[in-house]
């Protein structure tokens, strides 16, 4: 994907973060169990709706709480209940951006680390490594972006 494209999206995926970190986990049973049980539907009822029986729908039950269920159980039987499967993810801390930052910055912080031990070996060590990553992460940054 072109430098240019990869920064829109990371910019548009960040743009959608904050909506996405602000919907609840899931529940402890399940999404299926839940919206089942609200919508005062029985296993059976769903597994009439999507031609399926109702232990079928105990085992989605089961796969989903047990984080076996695929994406396309999940979406067949979300759409017997008249519903919609939305599924994201999101970093675990932080932006996309930083996430995509992250692999260059650790390589400046050994790079960096690297050069401040040499030169504190010939007693020249520099008082600012701090500054000196961050300025060769922003370096590598933005020559990776030009290209």
């Amino acid at each position: 994907m072109k430098t240019e494209f990869r920064q829109l999206r990371l910019v548009q995926l960040d743009r959608n973060l904050e909506l996405a970190r602000s919907l609840p986990p899931r529940p402890s049973g399940g999404w299926i169990v839940s919206v089942r049980e609200a919508l005062g539907l029985s296993q059976r009822q769903v597994g009439k709706k999507m031609h399926a029986s109702g232990q079928a729908i105990q085992q989605f039950e089961h796969a989903e709480a047990e984080d076996r269920i695929t994406v396309r159980a999940l979406r067949r039987v979300a759409g017997s209940m008249g519903c919609e499967l939305i599924y994201l993810l999101v970093p675990r801390s932080g932006s996309f951006v930083e996430l995509a930052e992250q692999p260059t910055r650790e390589r400046v912080a050994r790079d960096v680390k690297n050069v401040v031990h040499t030169m504190a070996l010939e007693d020249q060590k520099p008082e600012n490594a701090k500054r000196l990553m961050e300025d060769e992460a922003q370096r590598r940054l933005n020559r990776r972006k030009t290209r």
